[in-house]
């Protein structure tokens, strides 16, 4: 029998499963919403759905390169031990591949590609039906360089903290230093112009309440406040800062020794922005035998 769209609809609602599972369920049921349910239960995907509203801060990023374009993503499960594991490790490489191979530029594009006929939101439905805890696709970002531009990859603590540079004339190992400057200062801006102009009204603000509860006579707190912002500007953007593996240098001046210059660059950690449960190892483990 033909599956109009109104009870897919009404399956969905009553289960959280994807659209094409309800179809798949309704069309193996003869369009009966009961035994539908109960198609989508026995097959793990109604209490997968079910496991969608928690909380999945934990997981791995990923950056993969292929010749002018890279994929940096970020996939989260709700436990670490969940992300150490095979099925987890497995899913991240395929989620990951299909992405670069598609033309998908973000998450909504990423979620909606298909791989072996099904849609990656409804593969990672799946997923979470099979792990047992809620897997979700947060972040996705496809990066196109120019010809004489140059990635550098770099991955942290298997994955935790990921980042990519885009840097022009300069070889392989130069850009991923580059990288992995970006992973481990985590600077905010590629330079000041990058900075809006709310950004730095906004931190003379905070500047100014704070030199003036330090007691700071007011004809002098603009020229600290001046000082002050300067230095932090200094800090948050990439160019100025000082270089990871030799202080010495600014990034800017590391690169520009090795005749290139910085184009751009991107870094993903997980979990950042989400506020995760605070529940001890001991009592998840309670909470899956209750």
């Amino acid at each position: 029998m033909a599956i109009s769209a109104k009870l897919v609809k009404e399956l969905r609602d009553k289960t959280g499963a994807g659209m094409m599972d309800c179809k798949k369920a309704l069309t193996a049921t003869d369009g009966d919403i009961d035994k539908a349910v109960d198609w989508l239960r026995e097959k793990g995907i109604a209490k997968a759905a079910k496991k969608q509203s928690r909380i999945a801060a934990e997981g791995l990023c990923q950056v993969l390169v292929d010749g002018n374009e890279a994929l940096i993503f970020e996939l989260n499960s709700e436990t670490d031990f969940v992300a150490k594991n095979d099925n987890f490790q497995n899913l991240l490489e395929e989620v990951g591949t299909a992405i670069l191979k598609s033309d998908a530029t973000n998450l909504e594009e990423a979620l909606a590609i298909e791989i072996d006929g099904k849609k990656l939101e409804d593969r990672l439905v799946e997923a979470t039906a099979k792990i047992g805890e809620k897997i979700s696709l947060r972040r996705v970002a496809r990066v196109v360089k120019e010809d004489n531009d140059t990635f550098g990859a770099y991955s942290h603590m298997g994955g935790k903290i990921v980042s990519l540079s885009v840097v022009s004339d300069v070889e392989e190992d130069v850009a991923r230093d580059v990288a992995m400057h970006v992973a481990a200062i985590n600077p905010k801006y590629l330079n000041a112009d990058e900075i809006s102009d709310e950004v730095i009204e906004h931190e003379k603000e905070v500047l100014t309440k704070e030199a003036l509860n330090e007691g700071k006579p007011e004809h002098i707190v603009e020229k600290m406040v001046k000082g002050r912002l300067n230095k932090y500007l200094k800090e948050i953007c990439l160019v100025n800062q000082p270089f990871v593996k030799n202080p010495d240098l600014t990034v800017e001046k590391f690169v520009k020794d090795n005749k290139g210059s910085i184009k751009g660059f991107f870094r993903l950690e997980v979990g950042e922005g989400i506020e995760k449960r605070e529940e001890d190892f001991a009592s998840e483990v309670m909470g899956q035998v209750k």
